[in-house]
């Protein structure tokens, strides 16, 4: 009787497994696209360890497919394209991807807005800035996941930069709002695809790049077709972030939400210390750039400039000034905790 209970039991077990075994297997795999704003040189850096480390560990129940720099769509029209449902997921920064928003000027490199990396995720976590993203990027249907520091915006050259005056009448391919700034100096902002940027500065079309730090530099292939590098620059860091199409974020399961969270914060870290050791490095040891400066004297005219510029930016819209109000804060209070928040 014991043994025949047994083997009962171990068929009606067996065949309850058997009956659910099917409903498992019919789980589709939920994929989805993300477009980057990096070509694949710099994305092998910036995205695609996180991206390669949630789909190994997502398995068969989510895989994100990565795509670079304008392979499905042009940068300039990621968010439009993240909105429709055409794309998934976006990694980019506001201004480049032309988001329809109150903070979209204040994407990329706004000028002088932080002075180190680490600036960046304390705005966004402790000073309020993630809340002000999340409220303008619902309001047009897209998520607004996480923001993050990259390098800082520096000028590479064909010529030496020793003066603001050696700026003037310089073509340089840069972001939309660094390049409004930098106008007033001379500058002349051209906007290229980001494959098209080495040729066209070899090919004279461009006289340099403001656009990154030395890291990318060398990554990207850009310091074998330029010769000098200004070691002044407009901001301490780019701010970006990872953007999903509201729709797409809402279906998914709360722990695959939280498990894109910590991919994407590990992203985040790998480019602190990716960035941050590879400018000193590549000024220290790089052989293909000759580092130029101007003098803090006269970048100081730049940077009186921006504090000019910060409050056009305040008085455009209320979101605009609370932002712009926060950066104030912020530095005002690095400056007053000294070093090594702030050396002057």
């Amino acid at each position: 009787m014991t043994t025949r209970r047994k083997i009962l039991t171990t068929g009606l077990v067996g065949g309850a497994a058997a009956l659910a075994a099917p409903a498992v297997h019919a789980q589709k795999t939920i994929k989805w696209r993300m477009q980057t704003y990096a070509g694949p040189a710099l994305a092998e850096h910036v995205v695609k360890p996180a991206i390669d480390s949630f789909n190994k560990i997502a398995g068969d129940r989510m895989q994100i497919e990565l795509y670079f720099a304008d392979q499905l769509v042009p940068t300039a029209e990621l968010f439009r394209a993240m909105q429709r449902g055409t794309i998934d997921a976006v990694q980019s920064d506001d201004d480049s991807m032309a988001s329809p928003t109150e903070v979209t000027v204040f994407g990329g490199y706004f000028p002088f807005a932080s002075r180190y990396s680490l600036d960046v995720p304390v705005l966004f976590n402790q000073y309020g800035l993630n809340e002000i993203w999340d409220a303008e990027y619902s309001k047009v249907g897209v998520k607004h996941l996480s923001a993050g520091a990259w390098d800082p915006c520096h000028f590479a050259t064909k010529e030496p930069i020793n003066s603001l005056e050696d700026l003037k009448g310089k073509r340089v391919f840069t972001f939309p709002t660094a390049g409004r700034f930098m106008a007033q100096f001379g500058v002349v902002p051209v906007t290229l695809p980001w494959e098209d940027i080495e040729v066209a500065v070899q090919t004279g079309e461009l006289d340099g790049i403001a656009w990154s730090g030395i890291t990318e530099d060398y990554t990207v292939g850009w310091a074998d077709v330029t010769d000098y590098f200004l070691t002044n620059n407009i901001s301490g860091a780019w701010a970006g972030s990872f953007f999903a199409n509201m729709d797409r974020w809402n279906e998914l399961p709360d722990d695959l939400k939280e498990l894109l969270k910590l991919t994407m914060d590990s992203s985040h870290y790998y480019r602190q210390w990716w960035y941050w050791g590879g400018e000193a490095s590549l000024r220290v040891n790089g052989t293909k750039m000759k580092l130029t400066t101007i003098p803090d004297a006269e970048w100081d005219q730049v940077e009186k400039a921006a504090v000019k510029f910060w409050d056009e930016i305040a008085a455009e819209s209320e979101t605009k000034k609370k932002v712009v109000d926060i950066f104030k804060k912020y530095n005002a209070d690095m400056q007053k905790a000294g070093r090594p928040y702030r050396y002057s």
